[in-house]
């Protein structure tokens, strides 16, 4: 068998200052665990491994409790996310309005599948159960901006207007 060659990225040492400024914060606080990632995942993008373990270390809980916590809650990530997040719906009256060909198209244009994110770390791309805009399906959100009524064609318009 040939040997595949696979891309190694050096991850330079995170600086945990942010972290620890956040947790003498909460020192002493009890059930600050939330609180406490939504911060640390505020300012590193998203949760990880080093400021897991540090936050581990300070609020006497075990990695596998945060990171319980963490994958029970959409809002946490473990990986590093794009500057801009693109949201299919994929709720009923999206999904019967054919969100899959949105989401297909997004796939082919930036050469990711749903829960990835381009190697530039421009886009990140999400189906979510719903978006609440029902009356405009199918949705796409782009960052906090919704556009419906939308068909494949129109959703390359759209997505034209973010990535130029």
């Amino acid at each position: 068998m040939g040997k595949r060659n696979k891309k190694v990225v050096k991850e330079e040492p995170l600086d945990l200052s942010k972290a620890e400024k956040i947790l003498d914060k909460y020192e002493g606080v009890d059930g600050c665990l939330i609180p406490v990632l939504q911060q640390i995942q505020n300012a590193y993008g998203y949760l990880q491994e080093p400021a897991m373990n540090l936050v581990s270390e300070r609020l006497n809980i075990s990695v596998s409790e945060i990171i319980g916590v963490a994958t029970f809650y959409a809002q946490f990530h473990l990986k590093p996310r794009g500057k801009h997040i693109i949201k299919v719906c994929c709720g009923t009256a999206c999904h019967v309005k054919n969100s899959k060909n949105l989401s297909a198209r997004i796939e082919k244009r930036f050469k990711i599948k749903k829960d990835e994110t381009t190697e530039d770390k421009m886009f990140t791309f999400e189906e979510v159960p719903c978006v609440g805009a029902c009356g405009i399906a199918p949705v796409v959100v782009f960052d906090k901006d919704v556009h419906g009524t939308l068909s494949p064609d129109k959703l390359d318009g759209v997505l034209d207007g973010y990535t130029k």
